[in-house]
């Protein structure tokens, strides 16, 4: 049960500060805001992974979950477990997004950046893409053998800011169905009409890299 609550308080934070850096910071127009919600996402990934790493691993995303699933490192009822605590705790950090909103005025401004528009077909390449580099990169050093477990959450959290600064000119960013399940339940509209793809892409994604990952350390592979 610790290890379920620890996941699901670890993906509340990481809805509530990643997502809540864009809301509360006009969005993702500028350079500058993209910086910002990328390294929010990033450091929330690092602060989780000291602080619940130890009980839980600190997956805070189903797509992780399914690639320790399909790598062998968890057994599918336990990765179940782990995937229905993650949209718990990211509905509830959508949530507090909510009611915060509630008593802010928004005031509409102009940027003048650019704006870009892509096809379904290249934001499902772009969230299988940029998950499989996620969590691959989560698998390799986490790894028992072949990891580095005091620097796993540093790495992980600066991957994920690179994700971000590349791919929210894209399609936003998620990588991870229950940071999209959350918002978008509260959002509405086309939010949840495009919510199958942030939620089939990163699942394809972390399949993937869980493959590789098991060829790479596939005794039988490794000439």
């Amino acid at each position: 049960m610790k290890k379920y609550l620890a996941e699901a308080i670890g993906t509340m934070v990481l809805v509530l500060l990643g997502c809540g850096s864009a809301v509360f910071n006009g969005g993702c127009a500028t350079t500058a805001q993209v910086l910002t919600v990328a390294f929010a996402f990033g450091l929330s990934v690092v602060a989780m992974a000291y602080a619940i790493g130890s009980i839980s691993g600190c997956h805070i995303n189903p797509a992780i979950t399914l690639g320790c699933m399909i790598s062998g490192r968890m057994g599918v009822k336990e990765g179940v477990g782990y995937m229905i605590s993650q949209v718990v705790g990211a509905i509830v950090g959508s949530a507090i997004i909510f009611v915060l909103l509630q008593g802010i005025e928004v005031t509409a401004t102009t940027t003048g950046a650019n704006s870009y528009t892509c096809s379904t077909l290249t934001a499902f390449l772009a969230e299988a893409i940029f998950t499989f580099i996620f969590v691959l990169v989560v698998l390799g050093v986490t790894d028992a053998n072949k990891g580095n477990s005091s620097l796993a959450g540093l790495a992980i959290g600066l991957t994920l800011v690179l994700i971000h600064i590349v791919c929210i000119p894209i399609t936003g960013t998620s990588v991870n169905p229950a940071r999209s399940i959350g918002p978008a339940l509260f959002e509405g509209g086309q939010a949840l009409s495009q919510l199958w793809l942030f939620i089939v892409a990163p699942f394809v994604g972390a399949a993937i890299a869980a493959i590789v990952w098991k060829c790479f350390t596939c005794e039988k592979c490794k000439k």
